[in-house]
């Protein structure tokens, strides 16, 4: 969102403005992604800076999960939509139809984010499925916790994926390396708000640090968790059919390296320290 051009959002930082052929153009940066993602949009792109789309993105952000203010988060990553959350997508969307024209450039940039809603399909691999109900029940049923610091770490994995995809094509190495950056960063910020049952989080604030970051400590049980939230929060940013298309496929390949070395680099059972009782499992809002 900008207001009189200049404005920034929270989602995006716009760089630059030129007018090119009686059209303004805006160089933008998305946040959390590396400059290599920047790029040059149109004012269809951008939402402008109002009481009333700030509202709207406000609200985004808490059906999404990813309020800052949050202070325990859930986990269900084969949990459908409940009928009141189906009811809410619903009447927002006829609240956005009956708009009109005065509103047409806010639509669009709708029509936008639920396209590329659509497109992002994380199709996780049925024995890594398996692998997340087993985590949820060594966790929640069974009040066990991964013994952390793990081995490998989060860090690890990315580093031998970036090496098993470099000796295959030295040519991909610059942009699967970005996108493991992005991977990375989703992970450390996405963690202790989106990533842990309410089990685990007297764990993380006793291990993760200040100056310490996730992707140091957890390892491959907790990347899963996030490849379930990834296509809510990348719709978050906007980007082009075609790079989504890309980041897609490449999502999918790190998921096939992950369930090729599923033994090495996730626990068969959780003998680590055991929760506290009666912490229970991971609760609803």
């Amino acid at each position: 969102m900008i207001e009189n051009r200049t404005r920034q959002s929270s989602r995006e930082s716009v760089q630059k403005t030129e007018l090119r052929k009686n059209e303004w153009r805006y160089f933008v940066h998305y946040l959390g992604w590396n400059k290599n993602w920047d790029e040059w949009v149109g004012t269809d792109r951008l939402m402008k800076y109002t009481e009333e789309n700030l509202l709207k993105q406000q609200s985004l952000d808490r059906k999404q999960g990813v309020d800052k203010n949050i202070k325990s988060a859930r986990l269900a990553p084969l949990k459908p939509k409940s009928s009141a959350d189906s009811k809410a997508d619903k009447e927002d969307a006829k609240s956005n139809a009956v708009k009109g024209k005065k509103r047409k450039a806010d639509s669009g940039i709708e029509k936008d984010s639920a396209a590329a809603q659509k497109l992002l399909k994380i199709q996780i691999p049925l024995a890594l499925k398996k692998q997340l109900v087993d985590d949820w029940e060594f966790v929640t049923q069974q009040n066990k916790l991964v013994k952390l610091p793990r081995c490998p770490t989060v860090d690890d994995i990315l580093a031998k994926y970036l090496d098993y995809r470099s000796k295959k094509d030295l040519k991909i190495i610059d942009s699967v390396g970005e996108i493991l950056k992005g991977i990375r960063c989703y992970f450390d910020k996405s963690l202790p708000v989106l990533l842990l049952y309410k089990n685990e989080r007297q764990q993380y604030n006793e291990t993760v640090l200040d100056d310490v970051s996730p992707s140091s400590i957890y390892g491959a049980e907790h990347l899963l968790r996030l490849f379930v939230k990834l296509p809510e929060l990348i719709t978050l940013v906007k980007l082009e059919e075609e790079t989504l298309i890309g980041l897609q496929q490449n999502l999918l390949e790190f998921l096939k390296f992950l369930q090729k070395n599923q033994s090495l680099y996730f626990l068969g059972i959780y003998d680590g320290i055991k929760a506290s009782a009666g912490s229970g499992k991971v609760k609803d809002d």
